[in-house]
């Protein structure tokens, strides 16, 4: 939002609240209210408007197979329904590279890998379907592109980031097989970026990868993000062939009996954080244009700052 304004952009944004709908004002955009569940207030919020960003997802490890529907594929079937009655040109949607996992590792894939509507993971087949849903509505009157990116960080992370020094701090954080595998990630500015320029330069129906460039170690990566919010990453690790059992297990056992929670372990968090996930971005560099505006190092750099900041 800070960007579209910065660049000269006109925004609306949806907003679920009145603390949403203030924080929007204090970005220079005009808020909307109304949520994923009313197509006519988000059509009517949309009139005029020539390009819809789809951001909001339900996101998570574990959760209800009906929440998970109907925050994701439904959702995102609302939002093409209100753009299509206000007129909208173009809807980019926000995806991930979790709609490809289903249990293997995805090294150096492109936009040909098969989406896993059938996956295990809740989040992965559902996002999945959402992305299914936007690019089957691309039509000569509504335009639709996608925009993938893998393990998104940097300021304003409200999920991985806290997730990691949170499990820390608690006592639970264990590498993975010593989490030396390889990973993409996509610093949120280089998300944006990807998004602007799918909105202005995206083939309809396409879908795109953008990261932050090379990928790198998995271990290094998550050793110097926690650095930034001054805590260390402890040398404990497991085995990945137990961590393995132990998501499978655990998945099992509170799908059939009425626990509270999410088990330790989950597919999905065993698949994110144990094993290579690599992204080739070669069709958003020859088609969009792409170029990570934000290094790794740059990153980071910014993140202890703001934390030293906020710690003041």
């Amino acid at each position: 939002m800070r960007r579209l304004v910065a660049d000269g952009w006109r925004v609306r944004a949806l907003a679920r609240s009145d603390a949403a709908a203030h924080a929007v004002a204090d970005r220079g955009a005009e808020a909307v209210r109304g949520d994923l569940d009313d197509v006519a207030d988000m059509s009517s919020g949309m009139r005029g408007c020539e390009v819809v960003f789809h951001c909001a997802a339900m996101l998570g490890e574990w959760g209800d197979r009906d929440a998970f529907e109907h925050g994701n594929v439904q959702g995102t079937r609302n939002v093409l329904d209100a753009a299509r009655r206000a007129g909208v040109k173009r809807v980019v949607h926000v995806g991930t590279e979790a709609a490809l996992l289903a249990g293997e590792p995805l090294v150096m894939v492109d936009e040909s890998a098969p989406l896993r509507p059938d996956s295990r993971a809740l989040y992965s087949s559902t996002k999945a379907k959402a992305e299914q849903a936007v690019r089957a509505a691309a039509d000569d009157e509504l335009e639709t592109v996608v925009v993938r990116p893998r393990l998104v960080w940097g300021p304003g992370d409200t999920t991985i980031t806290p997730a990691l020094v949170e499990a820390v701090r608690s006592g639970r954080f264990a590498w993975i097989g010593g989490g030396r595998h390889m990973t993409s990630t996509t610093h949120v500015d280089n998300v944006v970026e990807g998004l602007i320029l799918a909105a202005e330069r995206g083939v309809s129906g396409a879908a795109y990868f953008v990261t932050d460039g090379e990928p790198v170690e998995f271990r290094e990566f998550v050793t110097r993000l926690l650095a930034t919010q001054g805590v260390q990453a402890p040398k404990r690790s497991v085995p990945r062939a137990l961590a393995r059992v132990v998501a499978g297990a655990g998945e099992r056992l509170w799908g059939v009996l009425p626990l509270r929670g999410a088990p330790p372990l989950t597919r999905l968090a065993f698949w994110l954080s144990a094993q290579e996930a690599t992204i080739d971005i070669s069709r958003a560099r020859e088609e969009l244009g792409y170029v990570p505006p934000r290094t790794i190092d740059d990153g980071m750099a910014q993140l202890a700052k703001h934390n030293g900041s906020a710690a003041r």
